[in-house]
């Protein structure tokens, strides 16, 4: 059995960049230090969801939607730390559509 991941939903993915909240996020994650100063905890395992919310100033289900939306496209990756939800960009799944773009657009 294969350890490859399936290749990635361009259409989801596309989806998921469609809207300026959600493209925002992946650009305040791209340099989380800078981008969340506050946050106490390492960023090993990304930005807390409340500090995602607290910069969007948008309420906590709507960002909880992005964030979602984000993630099913592959584009995050969430990790549970205690009652917290850390998210971090998916380097992997933007480099493959970048190639997606480059080879078939």
């Amino acid at each position: 059995m294969s350890d490859a991941r399936p290749p990635i939903d361009a259409d989801e993915v596309v989806k998921a960049l469609a809207h300026p909240v959600r493209r925002q996020i992946l650009a305040w994650l791209k340099a989380p230090e800078s981008s969340f100063p506050g946050q106490k905890l390492s960023y090993e395992h990304g930005v807390c969801a409340g500090l995602i919310e607290a910069r969007t100033a948008l309420s906590q289900s709507t960002v909880s939607v992005h964030l979602a939306t984000l993630a099913r496209a592959r584009l995050l990756e969430a990790t549970r730390v205690g009652q917290w939800v850390f998210y971090r960009r998916n380097a992997a799944t933007l480099d493959e559509f970048a190639r997606y773009v480059k080879d078939h657009l």
